[in-house]
Formats: structure tokens, sequence, C-alpha cells
């Protein structure tokens, strides 16, 4: 029985998974407002009848996370605690069948793709003339750009193919004019997102075109800063460091998820490349922008991972000395090419070397965090917190990076989105302390 009174026309997006997927619930949020629809991401008043549940598919502990959401507000929907509960993204692309048996509570299940059907159903109409507008759901001074969907690499163990379909690249002319739009409305940084960010331009240009679209994207008043997210190191555009080098607002950071270092571990995984290439790329990288902050994410426990693999992987890592990286344990996956293999790696022995990696990084992280003492740097403010202004370097993405945590005189008062100026007097493993200059 209804225990409080909802609004049917209020939508509450809940969106879970990776940045792209925040992106698409904003795309989401847009159309629904220009419809005359109230929404609100992620709320907690709950008194919206409509419940949009935007999940991911990647892996098991992110599938098991949208479940769990799924389930949670099928169950508010049986209280009469919202009218319609609906699903999109990526789970649902992959097993909207065996979802929708298990959880007939669903009103509808949508796919990735399937956005004007999805507003369909809720007798919204699909407007083309909101490109380059978003409602964000991130701080307003920054916002993630979508520059392409789904991917064509082959790499054994990624579901994306599947859930995403083929690489698209969007429109040149499209991204600058979203790019426009969210300075207009205050947005200082940009944050290129991609499944395969360096592939851009392939499909309808029939040449890499990343470093055009970062050199347009610059030329945007307003911009302040440029960050590019999710680069493939097979066939990567070497061009694209020198618009990095060249223009002040195209951040030195590169996140660039590499996955592994042994050369059988990379065969097996179909990356298409060797420890040797990257090697190479890695050097050119750090040759031509000498002040680069790489940010990699690695796999471990890949079917056939033996422990002389991940020792080889903690080697490397530690000649490279990376200034930000993250660590996951393998996940088996159906339909993907590893899935045929055997997942030969307990799950104990996975997480074991997942933290073997991620303790090693935290020492070469705090090693190179200790250069930046005594250096005045500039920062991006994010947040209050705790009596202090909490912000980010050039060198960090917000949410995966380092902080700087400033202090700040009572008679100062610095808004979200202000550069400031600090003096680093400190630093840990994963942040930065200092004072206002």
């Amino acid at each position: 029985m209804r225990t409080r009174t909802t609004s049917p026309r209020k939508v509450n997006v809940v969106t879970l998974g990776c940045a792209k997927n925040i992106f698409d619930s904003e795309i989401l949020m847009t159309q629904l407002r220009a419809n005359s629809y109230e929404v609100e991401h992620e709320s907690s008043k709950g008194d919206a009848g409509i419940v949009i549940i935007n999940t991911c598919g990647f892996i098991e502990s992110a599938k098991q996370e949208s479940i769990d959401t799924i389930i949670r507000f099928s169950e508010a929907k049986q209280e009469g605690l919202v009218d319609r509960v609906y699903v999109t993204g990526c789970l649902s692309e992959r097993y909207k069948e065996e979802l929708s048996d298990g959880i007939p509570e669903v009103d509808a299940w949508f796919g990735t793709r399937d956005l004007p059907r999805l507003l369909k159903t809720l007798k919204a109409d699909y407007k083309k003339e909101l490109v380059g507008e978003r409602l964000l759901t991130t701080p307003a001074h920054y916002a993630y750009m979508k520059i392409a969907e789904g991917c064509d690499r082959p790499c054994a163990f990624c579901a994306i193919p599947l859930m995403r379909g083929k690489h698209v690249s969007t429109p040149m002319e499209d991204i600058v004019l979203q790019a426009k739009g969210l300075a207009a409305n205050g947005v200082r940084e940009l944050i290129l997102i991609a499944q395969d960010l360096t592939y851009y331009g392939l499909d309808i240009y029939k040449e890499r075109k990343l470093a055009e679209l970062v050199r347009r994207l610059s030329d945007v008043e307003g911009i302040d800063w440029i960050r590019l997210h999710y680069a493939f190191p097979t066939g990567f555009p070497l061009d694209v460091l020198d618009v990095m080098a060249e223009r002040s607002n195209v951040c030195n950071y590169l996140d660039m998820p590499l996955q592994h270092a042994s050369d059988e571990m990379l065969k097996a995984m179909r990356r298409g490349t060797t420890q040797e290439k990257m090697d190479r790329l890695i050097g050119e990288i750090r040759n031509r922008v000498p002040e680069i902050a790489i940010r990699t994410t690695l796999i471990c426990g890949f079917p056939g991972e033996t422990e002389a693999h991940h020792q080889d992987l903690m080697r490397w890592t530690e000649r490279h000395q990376f200034e930000r990286l993250g660590c996951f344990t393998y996940s088996h996956e159906e339909n993907t090419h590893a899935y045929s293999m055997n997942d030969d790696v307990s799950e104990d022995v996975k997480r074991k070397r997942v933290e073997a990696i991620m303790e090693q990084q935290a020492g070469i992280s705090h090693q190179l965090n200790q250069k930046y003492i005594g250096t005045v740097q500039r920062v991006l403010i994010d947040r209050a917190e705790d009596g202090l202004w909490v912000g980010r370097t050039e060198f960090d993405s917000p949410d995966v990076d380092n902080e700087v945590r400033i202090q700040v005189p009572e008679d100062v008062h610095l808004r979200l989105g202000d550069f400031a100026s600090a003096r680093i007097e400190s630093a840990t493993e994963f942040d930065l302390h200092g004072q206002l200059v």
C-alpha cells in the first residue's frame, strides 16, 4: 500500500558505472526536462513517480550492483513508493531477456541505443534541436564529453562491443557545438571520453582526427582544461602529444589503460601489442611531453596468468613509475573471447596480486608526490570539506586521482570552479596539502 505521495511527472535517474553512463544520463535528463518532466539525479527524496536506472554490465561486481539497485526499486514499487521503474544501459542491453523474466516488476527494459524508444514510452518527443545542451550531474565547472560510442578492438576480456556495438565517432562540429554550450554555462574543464579515444575519426573521416578535435576544442572560449581519457596504445596518434605540448589548456595528462606487461598475457588478451612496443610508446610520450602524468589500469588474474607473469608486471610498473594507476581482478564474462578459456586463477590469488600491485603503487605515488613540496600549483577547486578547500591539479582527474587540500584564511572566500594557487607543504600517497598563495 502506498505510504507517501509521488509525482507522476517527476523522474529520478539513477546512474551506475563509468563516466560514459553519466554522459548518457545527462542527455536523457535534458530530453525529459524539455518534455516538461521534473527530473532529479539520484534523488533521496522518494517523491518521484518514475525511476530510470542506467545500469553497468562491464564486470561481475558492477553487474551485481546494478541488479541490487533494480531489485531495491522494484521492491519500492511493490510497496507503493514508486509508480514505474524503467531500466536502461549496458546490463539491460546484454541481459534484457533473462532479467525481464526474473524481475517482472520492471515496466520496460532498454538498451544502450534506445533513447528515442525510452522517450516514446514516456510519451516524450526526442528533440534533435537539443544537441549541445546537457543537464549536468557533475559539479558545474567540469563535464564529461563523449566523442564516440562503441569499440572495434578485439580484447579478449571485454564485453563492451557486445553492449555498445561498433565504434561510431561523433562529428567534430557536433562536439565543438556541445563544448561551446557547456562553456557558456560555466564549464571550465572538458574530460574527453570514449570506449577508444584514439580511434576517433577513422570511421567518418578515414583517418585519426583526435589531434584536430582537441585543437578545435582548445579554441573554445572559456575552456581552461581539456583532459584525455581511455586512450588505446595500439595505433596511438602521436600528433595528439604535439597539441598537448603546444596548447596551455590541454592538460599534461593521459589516461591509457595498458592492462598487462607480459608478452604472453598481452597476446592472450588480444591487445595487439608487446611490452617492447609499449615501452617505446611510453618513452615517446614522456619525451614529447616531459611533464605529463600518465594514468593506466591493469588486470590481474587473466586466464593462464602465472606468478612469473605477475612478477614481470610488477617489475614493469616499478620501472615506469606511472603517476596514476588502478588495478582490477579479471572478471570471466560470457560471450567474450576469454570465456572459452579456463578461469584458472583463484579469486584469492587475483585479489592478492591486485593488492601487491596497489601496495607498490602507493610507494611510487608517495615518492613522486614529494617533488611537489615547496612548489606552487594551479588548483581547480571542486568542493569544501572539513574546513578545507579541495581541488585538483592538471595532473589529476576527478574521483580517481590525487587531490589538493588547501588551508584558506578565514577572510578569503573561494567558489567551486575557481582556480587557486597553492604552495604545497606536505604530500602523502594520494594527497597534496598546501596553503593558499
